[in-house]
């Protein structure tokens, strides 16, 4: 009697093990704003400080910025607001340009033919997968 409900289990288990999903460790941004933003990213990898952008995230809407676990604890951004104008910035001075670009250090921007902007801190407290949710200033944030 008990082999019998053993054997019923077993194909439900099996289609859960189907169906469920590896849980995915992403860097993602949404951005709850009613504008589009463009998104630069530093971060410390292990050849040094880089900088990427730009990522065009539309309003209310998500991009992943970095693929698989996080390697740092933190990252840093500096948006512009395309839509009003306008940045979310910081006081960590990184590389970037205005095309799309991936830059290696962030000493000597200006001398080496790049701009240089303030980027503000995001603190992942050593989590392999976070959402930065970049809110409009002058509303409360999305929790």
């Amino acid at each position: 009697m008990g082999r019998g409900k053993g054997l019923r289990l077993a194909p439900a288990l099996a289609v859960l093990f189907l169906t469920a999903a590896p849980a995915r460790a992403d860097l993602r941004m949404c951005n709850q704003t009613a504008s589009k933003v463009g998104i630069s990213l530093g971060y410390r990898d292990t050849q040094g400080w880089v900088t990427e952008g730009w990522w065009d995230v539309a309003p209310k809407g998500c991009e992943t910025l970095l693929r698989g676990a996080l390697a740092a604890r933190f990252y840093y951004v500096y948006a512009v607001d395309y839509t009003r104008g306008g940045e979310w910035n910081g006081r960590s001075l990184m590389c970037t340009r205005d095309t799309e670009f991936t830059i290696r250090g962030v000493e000597d921007c200006l001398a080496r033919g790049y701009d240089r902007n303030g980027f503000y801190e995001v603190d992942t407290g050593e989590q392999k997968s976070w959402t930065i949710q970049l809110t409009d200033p002058s509303q409360p944030a999305v929790p």
